[in-house]
């Protein structure tokens, strides 16, 4: 298609522009102290860049456990999502929360969206999962939600949520989705990084780590959830949460989106 032969004649721009953060200036700046920022880097794919993280990474207990209050709580970009979720309600509906931390967005959605109704099940890193189990054992966290870091494990799902994954999730979402037991009716996504440009892995700072970061080339990606057999029923922006990356402003900011995704019969 002439939209792929696009998108691959423009890797070898985005190659002139990346490189590693490590120039003098650079090293310079960490050595003053100076808060460093919450972007660094600009890598042409996700393995390339978790080779550059040092010793980050997301599967520890100082990256899991890093805003938990502040992602338990309602925000504007939450309101989309949770207009879908009790659009499409029913009861004993089965929810996988990929990507669902210590179980934050069932804590911030439960009162407004009846979450008792549903099947609640979050799957995340091992790390997270086990510190999610031992939070239940304390009564830190609801009883009622089910964490698994086995996707084998979670069973058929009618509705997969993913929040603020996509852009640390290292393979493509339709593998993740080929890893159930088959393909969920409804998928949504929210806090999606994109650009116009050819995708872009950058490294973000969580607690004393960096960690990759996806920003999707955007006509790609919605290209790709077609071809896992899904209909976009609905998006959004938000443009509070788009970012530019520090040491490559010329790549531009990427523009933070959801989508709402409902499987074609």
């Amino acid at each position: 298609m002439a939209f792929r032969q696009k998108i691959k004649g423009g890797l070898g721009l985005l190659e002139r522009h990346i490189g590693h953060p490590a120039s003098a200036a650079w090293a310079h700046l960490m050595a003053t102290g100076i808060r460093p920022p919450a972007m660094i880097g600009a890598y042409p794919d996700y393995a390339t860049a978790m080779h550059n993280a040092g010793r980050g990474g997301y599967d520890h207990e100082d990256v899991a456990e890093v805003n938990v209050d502040f992602m338990s709580r309602k925000t504007v970009w939450d309101y989309p999502v949770m207009f879908w979720l009790k659009t499409i309600q029913r009861d004993n509906m089965h929810v996988l929360d990929a990507g669902g931390h210590l179980g934050t967005k069932y804590t911030a959605f439960r009162e407004l969206c009846q979450l008792e109704r549903v099947n609640w099940t979050v799957y995340d890193l091992p790390t997270t999962v086990r510190l999610a189990r031992a939070a239940q054992q304390t009564e830190d966290l609801p009883s009622e939600i089910v964490f698994q870091d086995d996707l084998a494990q979670v069973g058929p799902v009618d509705l997969l949520l993913a929040s603020g994954l996509l852009q640390y999730l290292d393979i493509p979402l339709a593998q993740l989705v080929g890893k159930l037991k088959a393909p969920p009716k409804h998928i949504l996504l929210n806090k999606v990084a994109t650009r116009e440009g050819p995708t872009v892995v950058t490294l973000e700072k969580i607690g004393p780590r960096r960690v990759p970061y996806q920003i999707r080339n955007k006509a790609e990606f919605e290209l790709s959830l077609s071809d896992m057999g899904y209909l976009i029923r609905d998006q959004w922006e938000i443009p509070s949460l788009s970012h530019v990356i520090s040491t490559h402003p010329g790549l531009g900011p990427s523009t933070s989106k959801g989508y709402f995704l409902q499987r074609r019969d």
